[in-house]
């Protein structure tokens, strides 16, 4: 063992010394509590930014949940107004291909109907010519061969005859 005395000049023993003294003058004036403190204070302020940090994370969930909702919403309000476009434009196509057929039929008939009424006419002016020639024809017959007030007689008679029958 070291005696005394080369304890006393040997350096690490002043250190050792040195250093109890300055951890026991540390404790003195409370240097761990001031330590602990600031410790205990950080670990506050880091545990207050944590629970703010989860807090945000809750918020930022809740508003992911809230975009995902409406973006659904949304798409759905999407295809329904899809489907709504599709079933007016098919609806409109049957309406129209109606309404073309229903102005292809009525111009058909207006057409018929006209083609009639020239078949009429003509019928009615090929007998008025016929009439007229036949009138023609037995006005120079009658006065050729009768002769007289009886013959201006039976040729205003047969006129009107032929004209109510032709007509």
């Amino acid at each position: 063992m070291h005696t005394l005395i080369e304890l006393l000049g040997d350096a690490e023993f002043w250190v050792a010394v040195a250093f109890v003294l300055f951890v026991a003058g540390m404790g003195y004036i409370g240097v761990h509590k001031t330590v602990a403190k600031s410790l205990d204070d950080r670990a506050g302020r880091i545990k207050a930014e944590l629970d703010e940090a989860r807090k945000l994370k809750e918020e930022a969930a809740a508003l992911l949940a809230q975009y995902q909702r409406k973006r659904q919403e949304a798409e759905s309000e999407a295809q329904g107004i899809i489907a709504g476009a599709k079933a007016e434009a098919d609806r409109l196509a049957i309406e129209a291909k109606a309404k073309i057929e229903e102005f292809v039929a009525r111009r058909t008939k207006m057409a018929e109907t006209k083609i009639a009424q020239a078949e009429a006419q003509a019928t009615a002016d090929v007998r008025a010519a016929a009439a007229d020639a036949a009138i023609a024809a037995a006005e120079k017959i009658l006065t050729q061969e009768a002769k007289g007030p009886l013959a201006g007689q039976l040729i205003a008679k047969g006129i009107d005859d032929v004209r109510k029958k032709l007509n």
